[in-house]
């Protein structure tokens, strides 16, 4: 027999996975526009990043609602808590997709930069938030540890990259060298922040399934 907080419930899956494919689209689409020194999706990006925010005060005011009329608890309780951080999560890949966008509005073209570091970087990202949104949309939490796994080697190449760009600018005072490695450093921290949001996204989805903090903590 269907519950009244149940349609409640529905309506938050269904912003939550819409939130979810508009995000992992940004992302994409960012990346690819500094793959190829386009800055031409910057206003499109603009739009679907205001979106996102947009739709995190949907889920914001949903939630509140569903808590003040229904007074849930156990598993409801912690899905409609766990949506509002996740909201949140796909809020802020919007925002760091605009991010690196404006990368390129600061620095102009960096066409003559080595962008292979960010893009192999870029890389796992989009995995980590491909898998992340898959462990939502199934609400399997035996995906989290490979997300975990990736974050690990994320910390570790950025870290590493962030040495070799200071010891290039020390070296190198060339001012074309130097905005190579500025943006590139820039970049990697909006992807290093990405990484970090799909954690919490795993996070959450484990909480979710299991009523318990992440296993990784």
């Amino acid at each position: 027999m269907a519950r009244l907080i149940d349609l409640g419930l529905n309506q938050l899956t269904i912003i939550i996975l819409d939130m979810a494919s508009i995000a992992e689209k940004t992302v994409i689409k960012s990346i690819t526009s500094y793959k190829e020194d386009n800055m031409e999706a910057t206003k499109e990006i603009f739009k679907t990043s205001a979106k996102l925010r947009f739709l995190q005060d949907e889920v914001s005011e949903l939630t509140t609602e569903l808590i003040a009329r229904f007074q849930p608890v156990a598993t409801d309780l912690r899905y409609i808590k766990s949506c509002m951080e996740i909201s949140y999560g796909f809020s802020r890949f919007g925002r760091y997709a605009y991010d690196i966008i404006d990368t390129l509005e600061i620095f102009g073209p960096l066409e003559l930069c080595d962008k292979s570091l960010v893009i192999s970087m870029s890389e796992i990202v989009l995995e980590m938030m491909n898998t992340g949104v898959s462990a939502l949309r199934l609400l399997d939490n035996s995906l989290s540890n490979k997300i975990y796994e990736m974050e690990n080697y994320v910390d570790i190449l950025y870290k590493k990259s962030l040495r070799e760009f200071a010891a290039n600018i020390k070296v190198n005072p060339v001012y074309s060298d130097n905005r190579c490695n500025i943006s590139s450093a820039l970049i990697l921290k909006y992807l290093e922040r990405i990484s970090d949001h799909s954690c919490y996204i795993a996070d959450s989805v484990n909480y979710i399934v299991t009523g318990l903090s992440s296993p990784r903590r």
